[in-house]
């Protein structure tokens, strides 16, 4: 899918919170002891954060790098798994919360960890059709994962925007085409009223993982007439350490390519977070002229490819911490305090 007029990142900003829990005291707390774990950390909110406050905090960041009026954005959208509210728009929040309310289209994007790039997607349409000037789109998750379930090992909390608007010579980088393969293969779930969601273990591998973001990204290529040498950077929803790194290997990509957008072994899967994250890694040290491939999972199962062309530097004034900075700035917390800072203890 090209975008007729050409679309740019006018800014971006990422969050991830300062708490940590190192997955030997998680294993430790299950007698787990002693095994081999693909994270060494993961990141946790604040007793005072969910999504939402998340969300703000990577939009003001996002804001404060491209110094423009709030109220020229035109749509907000959210992608999260992880809502405060079961009914209640998230997007409405961020938009009084920045100053960019009341006239705008807001809107929750909700495809498991896929929701923050279905948003950017659609930010894309709006203004390359003329109908905004500019959209922020965001996501970003908590995570979310049952007591002594696998899932703790991996799962933290985070989020990214990006400020999308027409590409202009300022614009940090543009989108030259995206793709999407959805089908319907439920690998993970969770069912209304529920706290925690469900999973098919190894099946959330193949075949729904690697089915949909192996045949995004070949669609993509083949639509640009690309292939893997092409990009100099390639970002994949990181679940866990292995499936991305496999998907690149299976593309033909290498791990050099794969390596500086992984930031699963000191964050977690961040969900709707995690690839936009990584995005953000990725263009906090890309060069004009570099190509990068984003490539979203969400379970249900679909996934979304982007082919991203790096324009100028990001501003180096550090009017906002890097995504390298965040992920040094940590407090770590037993498993008692991730315990009470989750909400899992339920009165």
């Amino acid at each position: 899918m090209k975008p007729e007029r050409l679309v740019g990142i006018v800014s971006y900003g990422g969050y991830i919170p300062i708490y940590r829990v190192k997955t030997s005291e998680i294993a430790r707390m299950w007698g787990r002891d002693g095994e081999t774990l693909q994270t060494e950390e993961v990141a946790v909110a604040a007793m005072d954060e969910d999504s939402v406050t998340m969300a703000v905090e990577a939009a003001r960041y996002a804001l404060k790098r491209a110094k423009i009026n709030p109220k020229e954005i035109g749509a907000i959208y959210v992608g999260s798994e992880s809502k405060p509210y079961a009914v209640k728009s998230s997007g409405t929040i961020v938009a009084e919360a920045i100053g960019a309310s009341p006239n705008i289209t807001a809107a929750d994007f909700e495809f498991a960890c896929k929701g923050g790039t279905e948003a950017l997607q659609t930010c894309i349409g709006l203004i390359a059709s003329g109908m905004i000037k500019y959209g922020l789109a965001i996501g970003v998750d908590t995570g979310q994962a049952a007591p002594s379930d696998e899932l703790e090992y991996t799962v933290g909390c985070g989020g990214a925007a990006f400020l999308v608007g027409p590409k202009t010579d300022e614009t940090v980088a543009y989108f030259e085409a995206s793709t999407s393969y959805v089908t319907d293969t439920p690998d993970f779930w969770r069912r209304a009223e529920r706290p925690y969601p469900s999973h098919a273990r190894r099946f959330t591998g193949e075949p729904a993982y690697f089915r949909h973001i192996v045949n995004a990204t070949k669609n993509l290529m083949a639509e640009l007439g690309y292939k893997p040498e092409d990009f100099d950077y390639a970002v994949f929803h990181q679940p866990n350490l292995k499936f991305p790194l496999k998907a690149g290997l299976m593309l033909g990509f290498t791990r050099k390519q794969l390596e500086h957008g992984l930031l699963i072994p000191s964050l977690g899967n961040a969900y709707a977070g995690s690839a936009l994250l990584g995005l953000v890694a990725v263009l906090d040290v890309a060069k004009p002229g570099q190509r990068i491939l984003l490539a979203s999972y969400g379970s249900g199962s679909g996934s979304d490819a982007f082919s991203i062309v790096v324009q100028n530097n990001p501003y180096r004034g550090n009017p906002i911490p890097f995504i390298s900075q965040m992920l040094k700035r940590k407090k770590y917390i037993d498993y008692a305090q991730y315990v009470k800072h989750r909400g899992k203890i339920v009165f």
